[in-house]
């Protein structure tokens, strides 16, 4: 047990999208990627039917980030830019740092040239009692673990 080290608790966590999106996101999911599979199938000299499994096209999920609705535009600003069709100055390199208890980093995943595709406010309804939430959907070009 000297060597035990505790999974990661899912709510210490910080979204950095190279200081431009900040606020307290509530919600992440999106983390990974997958591959296609490509089946070939083969007989071989005996007769026997073989299905080979080949890795087709890589695919990176889009991330998904929700949080309470306040007054910072920071995500809204950022879409329009897609919106106006500057899709290339919108692109941002950004970061998902998971922490241990003891507030330290321990964990990250660093995501390449990623734009806002989808921007959502929340559902308004007047005799509710739940927080407004927005949704921010990111797609992007790469995400890998680098601790």
């Amino acid at each position: 047990m000297a060597n035990r080290s505790d999974p990661l608790v899912g709510f210490h966590y910080a979204i950095d999208i190279q200081g431009e999106v900040t606020g307290y996101f509530t919600e992440c999911s999106g983390i990974g990627s997958e591959h296609e599979v490509i089946e070939h199938k083969v007989v071989d000299a005996d007769g026997h039917e073989h299905i080979l499994k080949i890795p087709g096209r890589l695919k990176w999920e889009n991330i998904t980030l929700k949080r309470g609705i306040t007054e910072n535009m920071d995500i809204w600003d950022w879409r329009d830019m897609v919106v106006q069709g500057k899709v290339d100055d919108a692109r941002r390199e950004g970061s998902i740092i998971m922490f241990d208890q003891g507030l330290q980093e321990v964990a990250r995943w660093n995501f390449e040239k990623a734009w806002p595709v989808k921007v959502s406010g929340p559902t308004v309804k007047a005799d509710s009692n739940e927080l407004g939430i927005e949704e921010l959907v990111i797609t992007h070009e790469g995400l890998y673990r680098v601790s």
